[in-house]
């Protein structure tokens, strides 16, 4: 048969299929782990390796021919559904216990002729399910200091998760505790968890356990997320500070991965820097977040306040309690100082009371237009009042927003979180950590509207 010229058009040549192909190949593994177990070999691959079977393979002998022949619409729909079901790849979202394997145990190696000890014998196990499943590519979240890849597949995990296989497992388990878990149990569309002797968790067999209402149930219980956001996780910076309450009862062995393990819950672009401690990294993120989202619920926590700004926590576990403020848009950060907009209600007096602890002082705080309160903290106040004032001065602060303005007149009074910080030599103001939400009210709504004081202030 010979094809006019106008047809001839619609088709492509062997050199065109192979770029194409080469394309739709680069545009698959764009987000995919860049090293992988290969199922059906056990050995360990990079992307230079994978694209390399693929093009030895029946797969791709038969993609190239039958795509001449392909009308060039039908070949780009053809070529994307043979390269995505080749390179599919299913990670193990996991905690290793006993003897870890590190690269260079696995590099270069069958790991199905290795001796089936510790670590090794879960790769192996993990290997055979997931060729079992159909899958002839398994990614490793991390194996030791050194990993194989830092990135969870977006399409498919399998947590391995406790020896029991009664209801409740889920949340008793180590894989539970992780930094890590958040993210690997969030990301991916399908995910199927197994108990240790790798049969399916609550003996669940179908294809998807996303789509179990009991495991999601029992998976919310465990975690404090609710069982939609479970199913259909998108990243961003909506709800952040719910978001930073879910990582906050967990832990990673490597420090700075508990802000790490965030990013892409978050969906930020940050640099990855080991060595820059826990506080600097978790400092950054909320930086980043509070930047770019105008959203400050991030600065509503009880705990240490942290050297990165003293308006960010020192630790993750800052963020257990529920959150007390609104949602708000309006602060910024330049150079790792907040600017906030904030209704300002001068201190004009703090006392302290007789020690009851040895860690913490406890003060009476008074303040224009505010009931008198009592705070806790670790830092050392100066004391004064207004027949023995102090030259540094003494805010408890509003964070603002115009939709106050909206709120009904007798809301004017009802009790809000505030902060208190204390005006440092430079200027600038610092935020002093409490060991609880500072929760206040209005005295006289009526003479506070005349002196209200919105303004905002510099915090280090």
């Amino acid at each position: 048969m010979t094809l006019s010229p106008e047809l001839r058009q619609q088709y492509i040549n062997p050199s065109e299929a192979a770029v194409a192909i080469q394309e739709t190949i680069k545009a698959q593994l764009n987000d995919a782990p860049h090293r992988v177990l290969n199922t059906f070999t056990g050995r360990l691959c990079n992307r230079e390796l994978q694209i390399s079977a693929f093009r030895r393979s029946t797969e791709y002998k038969e993609l190239l021919s039958s795509s001449l022949l392909m009308h060039i619409d039908l070949r780009k729909e053809h070529i994307k559904d043979v390269v995505a079901t080749y390179f599919r790849c299913v990670t193990l979202s996991h905690r290793w216990e006993g003897k870890e394997p590190l690269l260079q145990d696995v590099k270069d190696k069958d790991i199905y002729e290795l001796k089936a000890v510790g670590g090794i014998t879960k790769l192996q196990s993990f290997c055979k399910t997931a060729r079992a499943a159909g899958y002839r590519w398994g990614g490793l979240i991390h194996v030791a200091s050194t990993r194989l890849t830092t990135s969870n597949s977006k399409n498919r995990s399998i947590p391995y998760v406790p020896p029991s296989s009664k209801p409740g497992a889920l949340a008793r388990s180590a894989w539970n505790t992780r930094g890590w878990t958040v993210p690997e149990f969030l990301a991916p569309n399908v995910i199927r968890f197994y108990q240790s002797d790798w049969t399916p968790y609550l003996d669940d067999h179908s294809p998807n356990h996303k789509q179990s209402v009991a495991i999601m149930r029992e998976l919310e219980d465990a975690t404090g997320i609710d069982a939609k956001t479970l199913v259909a996780f998108c990243p961003g910076m909506i709800n952040a500070r719910e978001k930073l309450q879910w990582a906050s009862t967990r832990f990673t062995t490597v420090e700075e991965d508990i802000a790490y393990s965030l990013f892409g819950i978050f969906g930020v672009q940050l640099p990855i820097l080991y060595g820059e401690k826990r506080r600097n990294a978790l400092g950054r993120l909320l930086q980043e977040i509070v930047a770019v989202s105008g959203d400050i619920t991030p600065l509503d926590w009880v705990g240490t306040s942290s050297e990165f700004n003293s308006c960010l926590p020192a630790d993750i576990t800052s963020y257990e309690a529920s959150p007390s403020l609104d949602r708000l848009r309006a602060a910024r950060f330049d150079h790792r100082r907040l600017h906030l907009p904030c209704i300002v209600f001068p201190v004009t007096e703090i006392r302290r009371r007789p020690m009851e602890q040895e860690t913490y002082f406890t003060y009476e705080v008074k303040a224009d237009g505010l009931h008198d309160l009592r705070i806790t903290t670790e830092e050392r106040l100066l004391q004064f009042s207004q027949g023995r004032p102090t030259r540094q001065s003494f805010l408890l602060v509003r964070p603002w927003d115009r939709r106050l303005l909206e709120l009904p007149s007798h809301a004017d009074d009802a009790p809000f979180n505030a902060f208190l910080l204390g005006q440092q030599r430079s200027g600038e103001y610092k935020r002093i950590a409490c060991d609880r939400d500072i929760i206040t009210q209005v005295k006289e709504v009526d003479s506070v509207h005349g002196m209200m004081d919105v303004r905002t202030l510099e915090i280090l």
